[in-house]
């Protein structure tokens, strides 16, 4: 596996907390500092669901990413926004299923990027590269995605969980931009190809208002913000959204019965689903 080595990876700020190193810490992992510890522990006095909803979170990408090569042929993958590696990654379910598919990690969170290429190394079908997840044509003209990403084969594009950790902007960078934009690249690479998106939402205003300024605050307004499901759809906008639609992803083909209603969480959950161009 070849890396860019043009690229130097920036200096880990170990006293900033980082939403990948606090989402690992909420999946049980042990990359993460105790900066990230604490802000995960003020998330919990706001949202007590989140090490829940980060647990069923990393199911639906299994799951997703199981059902996008069996069930629909996807041979190439490419998931913005990776985060640390963990048990079930993306390449290793897809593998798994078809050996020869190939996956590109984006992401540009420097420990991410460490820890990715270190366990990767051997993986001639796999690569992370360097890169903010906005930047598209960054991301598809980089020689790693050029080399696994190819035109003419059925090709998925991941947005788990990541979208919530955008700003809204007025220009090309917001959210809704973005997915419009890999979108439209995805249509170039060939017909039938797949987005999956998903992202933190609430219906409750002081969750949306207090997470999002508790994020802002302590990664340096590197976050975006908690929206509501309406603002989800709207990304899917033109789309053919896959059953069973936009949902809970806990109900998203569920391996195991979802949690009866009572026992649900109040106050944030992931929100989405699997569309095809």
């Amino acid at each position: 596996m070849v890396h860019s080595e043009k690229q130097k990876a920036p200096r880990i700020d170990v006293n900033t907390p980082s939403a990948a190193r606090m989402y690992d810490w909420l999946l049980g992992g042990i990359d993460n500092y105790l900066p990230d510890r604490e802000a995960c522990a003020e998330l919990l006095e706001i949202a007590p669901s989140s090490q829940a909803l980060a647990r069923s979170n990393r199911a639906f990408l299994r799951r997703v990413v199981a059902v996008l090569v069996e069930q629909y042929g996807v041979e190439q993958i490419i998931d913005h926004g990776s985060g640390l590696p963990t048990r079930d990654n993306v390449h290793q379910v897809a593998q798994r299923i078809n050996k020869n598919c190939r996956v590109v990690y984006v992401d540009n969170d420097p420990l991410v990027l460490a820890h990715g290429r270190t366990s990767l190394e051997e993986n001639s079908n796999t690569a992370v590269i360097q890169a903010d997840m906005r930047d598209t044509g960054v991301i598809f003209d980089h020689e790693e995605t050029r080399r696994l990403i190819r035109p003419g084969h059925r090709t998925a594009a991941l947005f788990v969980s990541v979208l919530h950790c955008l700003p809204d902007t007025d220009d090309d960078r917001s959210p809704a931009a973005l997915i419009r934009r890999v979108a439209g690249v995805l249509r170039e690479l060939g017909p039938g190809n797949f987005l999956v998106m998903c992202q933190l939402i609430s219906d409750n205003p002081d969750v949306r208002r207090k997470v999002t300024q508790l994020m802002a605050r302590k990664t340096g307004d590197k976050w975006g913000r908690v929206r509501e499901r309406d603002e989800v759809e709207a990304y899917f906008r033109g789309l053919q959204v896959l059953e069973p639609g936009l949902v809970d992803v806990v109900d998203w083909r569920p391996d195991v019965a979802p949690p009866p209603a009572a026992l649900r969480p109040t106050d944030w959950v992931e929100w989405g689903g699997l569309a095809q161009l």
